[in-house]
């Protein structure tokens, strides 16, 4: 079993504290976030974001296995994953898509298929209690 971290530290109250964010690998270290960054559009990294640059992640990953599985190997995958947090009902996440613009050669239907086969068996896809659409340029 493979496993990793990140951390979080909050200071305060929800709407006036404060936080910090980090990752096992340090790309993150005590990096900044708050109410403000999260629920009223502040500049900053939030939740969300990280969520959605995970899922971005692990959806390229996962279409490079499938595709090389199909025997075609992209030159370029290009993959953007953006969460949606309702907050109708207090914050629930309900929807991340995918903007996905790959380069490859190869039978157009095969690529069209190991995207939508990596839209919603990617671990991350996986974990996500919510609905996954997806948009796919080939080029």
């Amino acid at each position: 079993m493979i496993r990793k971290y990140g951390t979080a530290n909050w200071q305060g109250g929800l709407q006036d504290g404060t936080g910090t964010v980090s990752t096992e690998s340090g790309v993150l270290d005590k990096v900044n976030y708050g109410f403000n960054k999260r629920f009223e559009g502040e500049a900053g990294s939030n939740p969300e974001e990280l969520i959605g640059a995970a899922h971005a992640a692990c959806y390229a990953m996962a279409l490079s296995n499938i595709l090389g599985e199909a025997g075609i190997t992209a030159d370029d995958i290009s993959a953007k994953s953006t969460i949606s947090l309702d907050m109708s009902d207090g914050p629930k996440i309900v929807g991340a898509h995918l903007d996905v613009t790959i380069k490859a050669d190869g039978d157009k239907d095969a690529i069209e298929k190991a995207a939508k086969d990596a839209e919603q068996g990617c671990p991350v896809s996986q974990l996500l209690n919510c609905e996954i659409t997806s948009d796919v340029t080939i080029t």
